[in-house]
């Protein structure tokens, strides 16, 4: 208001009212010194450990003259010392930016230069592949190593843990406002290159409030960490469990015989997982040895459950299932469905909007559409984005009347729960990883052999979606399947690889030349079921 003045009142925030990330680790540091944070295999952290070593970082970062709005990537997996960076860089204020370590080269390279990163932090067995440490040489990208392996001095990178012995444990003071940007998070769009979604401190801290509120989060209460931590799932998880007190078992990806030790050795309340981590948990035969019975919630995200599969688990590990969906662009979670409703509601229905966010269904006129009607199912809320990092066209698509479209086809129903029904464009959900369809017709293309390509997502039991490759060969070309996914695997993340992949002799046109791609979901969507 303009005379704010006048009624006693001071413009803010200042740090008197601010709202920042770096601040949630400090509060519960102050409250829970000596609880333990985090814990990663037999090793145990108190807040208090993260909270100065995150302040000595922070210190490190301005020391070397990096400023406010500085981009600093991570190439980390999960560790204790990604966890201090991470907040180091917050409460220095800078512009994380994390990168997907199972991204192939070229979209990592993308990134770095897209986002204008000069200084990483990486670990040491990553910086060690020949072609990601090629590739970091050739564009003078400054990095310090998280030293996992003991390999970082060989490499002739400083290590984290020696770089901020001596430095200062008091926070630095650092101005912010709660628009601040506090980090780029790249998801894979529609378009062959990743985009950069942009998130400020409020936006995050509105989230991590949301979902202590929606998930009833104690400081008794700890999670599985087995996912990365350079997700916004993974971090936004971190940090909710954090901001009340509570651990996080850090884990370097799935592993049921790990996950089910670190539930039975820290007396963990939550899991959350695929739905083919409960299926390998629920099937592992050493799975009797391990007392899982602190469990109070188990949350599946990125696909529904099969009922075979839920009614398994509600049976033999925890009755309190949740499915929680969100997406990059409004940091999530954005809809939770309610645990007295699982064996009533299956298929592809998300839950209820949170309290951080309100969720419509438009037309494509800009009307919201009443219960029970299809349409694109939209969000709006202090946890949208910023925009699209240097891509205002997309950014303004995105904001469409005032509301975040998220490209997911989509009804509410009486009951006020979102149904999912299809995506508007052709994105693949596979495993927790959006995969770009075009990104991969892109590479098949570029084989001499290949005339044309399509690719689609197919139902899979675990992965939720299996990126489904089709290729026409030229005429008189010849290679065979096995040769087109060596050729994938040298240009492509793991994640992005077809897991079905067949030559055709015959695509399905249009009459105006545009690839049919129903066609392709329809003849081959009991392929990985059958």
């Amino acid at each position: 208001m303009s005379d704010l003045a006048a009624t006693g009142g001071v413009p803010g925030p200042g740090r008197i009212g601010r709202v920042a990330v770096g601040d949630i680790l400090r509060r519960s540091a102050r409250r829970f010194p000596e609880r333990i944070a985090l814990t990663d295999g037999e090793r145990k952290v108190t807040y208090t450990e993260i909270d100065r070593d995150a302040n000595r970082f922070a210190n490190y970062l301005l020391g070397r003259g990096l400023t406010s709005g500085a981009k600093i990537a991570t190439i980390c997996n999960n560790s204790v010392e990604f966890v201090k960076a991470l907040f180091g860089i917050h409460r220095a204020g800078l512009v994380w930016v994390p990168i997907n370590t199972m991204l192939g080269p070229e979209d990592a390279d993308y990134i770095l230069d897209h986002a204008e990163v000069r200084f990483a932090v990486i670990d040491d067995n990553l910086n060690a592949q020949p072609e990601r440490r090629a590739g970091l040489d050739r564009r003078g990208l400054e990095r310090i190593a998280i030293d996992l392996t003991g390999t970082a001095g060989g490499q002739g990178l400083a290590s984290f843990t020696d770089l901020i012995a001596g430095q200062s444990d008091v926070e630095p003071e650092v101005e912010f406002d709660e628009r601040d940007l506090a980090m780029i998070i790249y998801t894979s769009g529609t378009t062959s290159r990743p985009k950069g979604a942009m998130h400020c401190h409020l936006a995050v801290v509105m989230a991590v409030m949301s979902n202590a509120v929606e998930m009833s989060l104690t400081r008794n209460d700890g999670i599985t960490g087995q996912f990365p931590l350079f997700h916004c799932a993974g971090h936004v998880l971190l940090l909710s469990y954090l901001a009340v007190g509570g651990k996080m078992a850090l884990m370097r990806g799935f592993d049921p015989v790990v996950a089910m030790q670190a539930i039975a050795r820290d007396r963990l309340t939550v899991f959350v997982g695929l739905s083919l981590m409960y299926q390998a948990i629920l099937d592992h035969p050493r799975r009797k040895e391990f007392d899982l019975s602190s469990l109070r919630v188990c949350m599946y995200t990125m696909a529904p459950m099969g009922r075979p599969l839920l009614e398994r688990a509600m049976a033999e590990l925890c009755p309190n299932f949740v499915l929680s969906s969100g997406q990059t662009e409004m940091y999530p979670a954005t809809t939770m469905s309610q645990p007295d409703r699982q064996l009533e509601r299956f298929g592809n229905y998300w839950g209820e909007s949170l309290i951080v966010n309100e969720t419509a269904i438009m037309d494509d006129q800009g009307r919201l559409l009443p219960r029970g009607e299809i349409g694109e199912l939209v969000h709006r809320g202090p946890n949208v984005m910023l925009g699209y990092y240097k891509d205002p066209d997309a950014t303004a698509a995105a904001r469409k009347f005032g509301w975040h479209h998220t490209g997911d086809l989509a009804l509410i129903d009486e009951y006020g729960e979102v149904l999912f029904i299809d995506r508007k464009k052709d994105m693949i959900k596979s495993g927790g990883e959006n995969v770009a369809s075009v990104r991969i017709e892109e590479t098949l293309l570029a084989h001499p052999a290949v005339q044309n390509a399509a690719v689609v997502g197919l139902p899979h039991p675990q992965w939720g979606e299996a990126v489904s490759a089709f290729v026409k060969l030229k005429p008189g070309a010849h290679a065979d399947e096995a040769e087109l996914l060596t050729f994938c695997r040298g240009h492509l993340g793991g994640f992005q690889v077809p897991k079905l992949l067949r030559i055709l002799d015959e695509m399905p046109m249009t009459a105006t030349g545009k690839l049919r791609k129903v066609e392709l979901r329809h003849k081959f969507v009991d392929h990985f079921n059958a």
